[in-house]
């Protein structure tokens, strides 16, 4: 195939009309990149206004937690003699506090030892079990009680540890105890004798009713080592005791097991650090409230400071914003105005919109704050700011109080009806314990099952009283990891006949407790040939005339009613007709949950954002059509050019020719 170089026959420039050709007809790209670019602003305006959305949505979040509403301020005279943490309940006032002594935990040292790894005892499997109570009376002399009394605390658990041939060292020991979560540490420290270690073992906490009890069953060296009875053999000596602190609360004396102090002040804990007197105010946190109030403002202000960039018309330049018109947008910014004009009147009162706490829409669609009003509203409306900003439920019965809601509950006052308390599920023996001490073998465990968790609870040999075999029951269930990591725990006791009653924490259908044998003494020698619980039972009842779903002690309203997702806690009381529950949705409740459908990937937006680019999808195949067409086109002027070219290329051959001719023929006609 020969080099075609279109005009050379012709002397066209045919370059440069194929040019101007291909440039008409490439004007639809000219079109098409101008839609593009159109689409690509408007993407970037949709991302300017979901991060907008997003600042202002994080501004409503501390208006919209209603412990922000509820806690106090505290403020200590004297921080390094104490602090204080404020809750829902706390109530305000003025406290003088004097700390007389601090909160300590017990410490117990062994005898000395002369090497950490060494083994100590033949490596027999051994148990050593971990009880905690309160020593009194009798008296203690260098690190020894004489003549006192250990009763143990029947709300501690049980904690117990396995020596064997694998760690039967000192460190072995140490270790095994810290990593067991027994309810006590151990360390081991050198005095620089001739047999200088010690193991250090401390409560894990403070308080008199923490002091230590060890026991162990298994080799003779380690019960030699580690048996710890304060009322009997001491084979460890106290090398600090286990004191409660005390204090006075405006001249009433206080004792505490933690020196986080808490009941001496309602909803309060009251953090000691050193001994002194101080005073604690509890305020409200107005300046908080109002701070978040304040940011609230300013982030819709931000908000349609925004809104007015990408939507409005500027007359002077005579330019709309990208987002003009957009329905999205539009849409967004109707909802919130709308959503911020219309009152919240849920709990009554008269603080029903932000007028009345002195918020004001202006002229351009901003809000403005009347400080003073806000102010007066803060301070003598505090509690009803709460139900215009969260979401809050209030019951008429003391013993009915608002848990938690939904989107789909709305606002009202809703009656309560119980039918049915809920109940704790639980054993109760026929066996008669008062008749004499029970005698638990050595290696002792049973089965336990406890809402609906099974587990092998093993028992500390030993004779016991009825009252401290319930004690003994109640520790060693609680102790056990299945349980504590169940978050279930028992409370037994002896009833008046003298039957041993192993009863559930948890309230509803799924509490309830069951024992079987395993090994050593049989679980009949703790109930009788009663083994088998009753399972406890939700409560019922209805929430506006509707039934509501029970679970526990909890209500939850019926599902396509006005009170879907309202959830109370009926802790008590009767059966019949309870009051009401009165339920306000604030604002910044209703601007969350408005903007969790606006932002993020399945917010309206998002949606908007995927739209635009499915066009810009559409545009890049617009134009790869069109590239490919006016490839064709341009190939077709070019092959009609070249033989536009051979055609002026021949005839301009044969008009030489001719010329040639006729001059030769006048030649010889002449």
């Amino acid at each position: 195939m020969g080099i075609q170089s279109t005009g050379i026959g012709s002397n066209l420039d045919v370059n440069s009309l194929i040019t101007k050709l291909m440039q008409v007809e490439s004007q639809p790209l000219t079109t098409l990149a101008k839609k593009e670019a159109s689409f690509q602003a408007k993407l970037s305006a949709y991302g300017t206004l979901n991060s907008a959305l997003s600042v202002f949505q994080s501004n409503v979040t501390g208006l919209n937690n209603l412990g922000s509403f509820q806690a106090l301020t505290a403020s200590s005279g004297d921080t390094s003699i104490l602090s204080a943490t404020t809750t829902s309940v706390s109530t305000q006032g003025s406290y003088n506090i004097n700390v007389t002594k601090l909160a300590q935990a017990q410490t117990i040292s062994s005898a000395g030892q002369v090497s950490t790894t060494s083994s100590i005892g033949s490596g027999a499997s051994t148990t050593i079990s971990f009880n905690f109570g309160t020593i009194t009376g009798g008296a203690l002399a260098n690190g020894i009680y004489t003549g006192s009394t250990f009763t143990q605390d029947a709300t501690q658990a049980t904690g117990t540890v396995t020596i064997d041939g694998a760690n039967n060292s000192l460190q072995g020991i140490r270790d095994a105890i810290n990593a067991a979560s027994v309810g006590a540490t151990a360390t081991i420290v050198g005095d620089g004798s001739a047999t200088p270690y010690h193991l250090v073992i401390t409560s894990s906490k403070t308080g008199a009713t923490s002091s230590l009890k060890i026991s162990a069953s298994g080799d003779a060296t380690i019960q030699n080592l580690l048996n710890y009875d304060p009322a009997g053999t001491q084979n460890l000596t106290e090398t600090t005791n286990a004191q409660n602190a005390a204090l006075t609360v405006n001249g009433i004396a206080i004792s505490s097991a933690s020196n986080a102090v808490s009941g001496a002040i309602q909803g309060t804990t009251v953090n000691v650090a050193k001994i002194g007197s101080t005073n604690l105010t509890l305020t409200t946190n107005t300046s908080g409230i109002q701070s978040s109030i304040n940011g609230f403002v300013k982030g819709f202000n931000d908000l349609q400071s925004t809104l007015k960039n990408l939507t409005g018309y500027d007359a002077s330049s005579k330019k709309g914003g990208i987002l003009i018109g957009d329905a999205t947008a539009r849409n967004i910014q109707s909802q919130i105005r709308s959503t911020l004009t219309a009152g919240v009147n849920g709990l009554g009162g008269n603080i029903t919109t932000l007028a009345s706490i002195g918020i004001n829409f202006q002229k351009d669609g901003t809000l403005a704050i009347d400080s003073s009003k806000l102010q007066s509203a803060l301070n003598n409306n505090y509690s009803e700011i709460s139900g215009l900003f969260a979401s809050v439920g209030k019951a008429t019965d003391s013993l009915i109080s608002y848990s938690s809601s939904t989107t789909a509950t709305q606002q009202g006052a809703y009656s309560v009806e119980v039918s049915a308390l809920a109940a704790q599920g639980g054993l109760l023996g026929n066996l008669n314990l008062n008749t004499g001490n029970t005698t638990i073998a050595a290696n002792t465990k049973i089965d336990v099952t406890l809402d609906g968790k099974t587990a092998s609870v093993a028992l500390a040999a030993g004779s016991y009283s009825a009252t401290n075999l319930a004690t003994l029951i109640q520790t060693s269930i609680n102790g056990t990891t299945t349980f504590k990591d169940n978050s279930s725990t028992v409370i037994a006791s002896i009833n008046s006949s003298g039957f041993l009653q192993i009863q559930s924490t948890l309230y509803g259908s799924t509490s309830n407790v069951s024992l079987a044998d395993n090994t050593g003494t049989s679980a009949a020698t703790l109930t009788g040939t009663t083994l088998s619980g009753t399972a406890g039972i939700n409560v019922a009842g209805k929430l506006n005339g509707v039934s509501a779903t029970g679970s526990g002690q909890s209500l939850t309203g019926a599902t396509g009613t006005a009170v879907e997702g309202l959830k109370i806690l009926i802790s008590g009381g009767s059966v019949g007709a309870r009051g009401t529950v009165n339920f306000s949705k604030g604002y910044a409740t209703q601007i969350t949950n408005l903007l969790s459908t606006v932002v993020g990937t399945a917010g309206s937006i998002s949606s908007a954002s995927d739209g635009v680019n499915r066009s810009i999808k559409d545009i890049g195949n617009q134009r790869d059509t069109l590239n490919s067409r006016l490839f064709d086109v341009e190939a077709r002027y070019r092959a009609q050019f070249t033989a536009l070219d051979s055609i002026i290329s021949n005839l301009n051959n044969t008009s030489s020719f001719l010329t040639q001719q006729l001059a030769a023929l006048t030649a010889s006609t002449k």
